[in-house]
């Protein structure tokens, strides 16, 4: 193993699970086990496996492998109604860990109640009784023609663009405060504010997109970090959850619109600069937002929120501040990573917020400082195991990188130290992955453009 310099404590969950399933293979009383996640409509995934033979020496382990995959499955690929085959026992066991008052209490009320409505069940079955996977793609983006707005919702700043036939015609990169923000009339006003600035350049806006962080299921916000401050339940159901589409009915009647997770619209962009499939698009910004374009260059189901995914599989591992999990993506890609390990390197930015913290980060490294050096030094070793994780769930061509931690030169030694434990690691993955980190442009806003083409025009 590359041992990160300035984490020497990292457990790659995908060197935990390669040596997991070593023992498996040299296990002779080795059980199959299959997971089943379903969504309230129907949606399905399937995942087969296989566990050490459920002997007193093995519980501990087994329950390891599977409640941190399972985990991944839920939230990479979202569901609410969980049916396993193969272990009853630690089913069960997995059961009370998102029960009421489980370890997993947030991933239910959050991805179960507040995404699909319901507590997430987990259930034992018979292989039989385990539903056929059922999923579809969705037909979105790749649209130029038109005059266009497309905007991206980023904790640190909101971007624009105004396009006509794919060509851009203004852009603009305005800085906001929305994390902690508890009335929600202040994400209002400055979603509209950039809207009709974009329009002010267009004969008439045809269509409209958006990226943002976050849950998003018809035009509706499930679940979005930029909405953190507002806790009020009823205040979020009734103005969070219809913000899009209020602000857009009203302002832009008729206009077809369509947002969604700016890790979608990431894979989206460069599915389209480079034209090619199998992409994933990573942005590291205020949390780590994924998406992901599939070998026939469709925008898949998944929900692909990897930020609440574990890839560090250690004891004590770093606390995602939100769900209160060790070992969660958002801690190793995006601007929390880099605050997480600025003490670590001997920079001292006292009570400096995490987004002024990453500018001085980067100002550092523009200099050669090579305390600054260590921490993308350290975050590029990590996320070369990340990724060698996510490709055991996601078909991966190309990968794209985008968000403001990857700006300037840390970027580029971010992609060289992933790329060498790639070589190192996982030579076959090395060998077909494409790492890609667009120019500065594309990065700043690749994604507003991307989001811009989402929608469909409307037929005359």
């Amino acid at each position: 193993m590359i041992t990160p310099v300035l984490d020497p404590g990292f457990v790659p969950a995908a060197l935990w699970n390669r040596d997991f399933l070593e023992k498996v293979k040299e296990d002779s009383d080795s059980v199959e086990l299959a997971i089943s996640i379903s969504r309230p409509d129907g949606v399905t995934f399937r995942y087969d496996t296989k566990i050490l033979s459920p002997v007193k020496d093995n519980v501990a382990l087994n329950f390891r492998y599977v409640e941190r995959l399972l985990k991944f499955l839920l939230w990479a690929k979202g569901g609410s109604r969980v049916l396993i085959y193969g272990d009853d026992a630690l089913t069960t066991s997995l059961a009370g860990s998102y029960s009421g008052d489980g370890a997993r209490q947030f991933d239910s009320d959050t991805l179960g109640q507040k995404v699909f409505g319901e507590a997430i069940t987990i259930l034992p079955a018979r292989k039989e009784e385990l539903p056929d996977e059922s999923q579809s793609t969705v037909a979105l983006g790749r649209n130029l023609n038109g005059c266009r707005i497309g905007f991206d919702l980023g904790g640190s700043d909101r971007k624009c663009a105004a396009l006509i036939d794919g060509e851009v015609v203004y852009s603009e990169e305005v800085e906001w405060d929305p994390y902690f923000q508890k009335d929600p009339r202040y994400h209002y006003c400055g979603v509209l504010d950039s809207l009709m600035t974009a329009a002010g350049h267009l004969p008439q806006v045809d269509a409209i997109g958006g990226s943002a962080a976050g849950v998003y299921i018809n035009n509706q916000v499930r679940l979005a970090s930029l909405f953190r401050g507002v806790t009020d339940h009823d205040t979020f159901k009734s103005s969070v959850e219809p913000m899009f589409t209020d602000l857009i009915g009203k302002h832009f009647p008729g206009t077809p619109f369509e947002i969604v997770n700016d890790g979608d619209v990431t894979a989206l962009a460069g599915a389209m600069s480079l034209g090619t499939h199998g992409v994933m698009g990573i942005a590291m910004g205020t949390s780590e937002a994924v998406g992901y374009v599939d070998l026939n260059g469709q925008v898949t189901p998944w929900l692909n929120e990897l930020a609440f995914a574990p890839v560090d599989y250690r004891d004590g591992g770093p606390v995602d501040e939100w769900s209160g999990d060790e070992g969660c993506g958002a801690q190793f890609c995006s601007q929390q990573a880099v605050a997480r390990l600025t003490g670590k390197a001997g920079l001292d930015y006292g009570e400096l917020s995490f987004p002024e913290q990453l500018i001085e980060v980067q100002r550092a490294m523009e200099v050669g400082d090579e305390r600054a050096v260590k921490i993308y030094e350290t975050l590029g070793t990590c996320f070369g195991y990340n990724l060698a994780h996510y490709a055991e769930f996601y078909d991966i061509n190309t990968l794209i990188i985008m968000g403001r931690v990857t700006s300037g030169s840390g970027g580029d030694l971010l992609i060289d130290r992933a790329r060498e434990v790639l070589r190192s690691e996982f030579p076959e993955l090395a060998e077909t992955i494409q790492l890609t980190i667009p120019n500065e442009k594309m990065k700043r806003h690749g994604q507003a453009i991307a989001a811009a083409s989402l929608p469909a025009l409307n037929p005359n």
